[in-house]
């Protein structure tokens, strides 16, 4: 018979499983932001409405797994980390599904057109921040295996390189944010400024899915120096 605990439920054999979940869910969120891009790209604002749709309510989802490790983490657990560790991981792993949330909605709400010289470079910078996302969940994922080793030098040494690896990913990102500014820079006495404006923010929002995922990386590497 399935075990009524709610703590028992949610973390069954290990306290990592719902944090696991959770980026899976923002992974999968940010992930949606390359089919969304390329529907507005080929003006299918249906397409991209459904798309929108699909990473509010994995979003939503994200949402709904925090509020739950948060109301069913005890202020203490026979662990060898912290329930505020874990709590903090959540939530920049949080700030990733939210960010894409933010990406998408202005961009169909204002119906935004990203300008074709650029169209490229954005799709590879947006691909570049995914990558991030993606790294960053295979780190998160890798905590089980630290923990049943006892923290052991060689999976201790896997997921530093893993977070190597993640901080290299975050500065491709920004070396592709700072090209796409500086292409965008030379196509702004073409556009409206209105438009200019909301497409530097963009840009920005972007950059910053590498930004928060290079952030879990950094929590996860104070986590296991403690």
């Amino acid at each position: 018979m399935p075990s009524s605990n709610p703590l028992s439920r949610l973390f069954g054999r290990s306290p990592f499983g719902p944090l696991q979940e959770h980026i899976g869910k923002t992974y999968a969120a940010s992930e949606q932001l390359q089919h969304f891009i390329s529907a507005t790209l080929e003006g299918d604002w249906d397409k991209a409405s459904e798309i929108r749709d699909t990473i509010n309510n994995l979003e939503h989802q994200a949402d709904d797994l925090k509020r739950e490790i948060r109301l069913s983490l005890p202020n203490s657990l026979f662990m060898p980390v912290s329930r505020s560790d874990l709590l903090e991981l959540v939530s920049l792993q949080d700030k990733i599904a939210n960010r894409a949330k933010d990406i998408s909605g202005l961009m169909l709400g204002r119906k935004m057109q990203i300008p074709q010289p650029i169209a490229e470079p954005m799709q590879a910078f947006i691909r570049s921040g995914i990558d991030a996302v993606e790294q960053a969940q295979q780190t998160i994922n890798e905590i089980d295996e630290l923990l049943e080793s006892g923290f052991g030098r060689q999976v201790t040494d896997l997921l530093t390189r893993m977070i190597e690896k993640l901080d290299s990913l975050e500065h491709e990102a920004d070396q592709l944010e700072i090209e796409i500014r500086g292409q965008l820079f030379e196509l702004e006495k073409d556009l409206p400024p209105v438009d200019v404006m909301f497409l530097y923010r963009i840009i920005e929002w972007i950059g910053e899915l590498s930004d928060r995922a290079q952030r879990v990386g950094g929590r996860l590497q104070i986590l296991m120096a403690r």
